[in-house]
């Protein structure tokens, strides 16, 4: 199961802001999976208080994503999607400029995890 953590400035989340990045960021694995990858798609949005975000040494109130994107490692190796890890950063930047503006992108940090398997578990059995 793709599953995205997205840490952000909390008062970047509006309550109008959400759907959208979760729809954003769940369209960017369709784009590289296909469709029918849509209903594997976890989005967890995590907020952090302006007076606890810092950059470059100094308390910052820009948005500055950071994201982590976690799924099986063998799911970035697949024959037919060819430079699986390339373009879901690349789509994953996407998403996140269309819904909060080009001018972060400098800022945001995209990370993709392929976790091996065996090393996690889904309804309490090993996956």
């Amino acid at each position: 199961m793709p599953h995205f953590s997205l840490h952000i400035r909390e008062e970047t989340l509006d309550g109008t802001i959400e759907p959208q990045l979760i729809g954003a960021l769940t369209d960017a694995v369709a784009a590289v999976f296909g469709d029918g990858a849509r209903p594997l798609v976890g989005v967890e949005l995590i907020g952090v208080p302006q007076n606890r975000r810092g950059s470059g040494g100094v308390p910052t109130d820009r948005p500055d994503p950071r994201v982590t994107l976690s799924m099986r490692e063998a799911a970035l190796r697949l024959d037919h999607v060819p430079d699986a890890t390339a373009r879901l950063i690349a789509a994953t930047y996407d998403a996140l400029a269309g819904v909060l503006g080009e001018e972060i992108r400098p800022r945001t940090v995209v990370t993709v995890v392929g976790v091996p398997q065996g090393s996690s578990g889904a309804g309490g059995e090993l996956v």
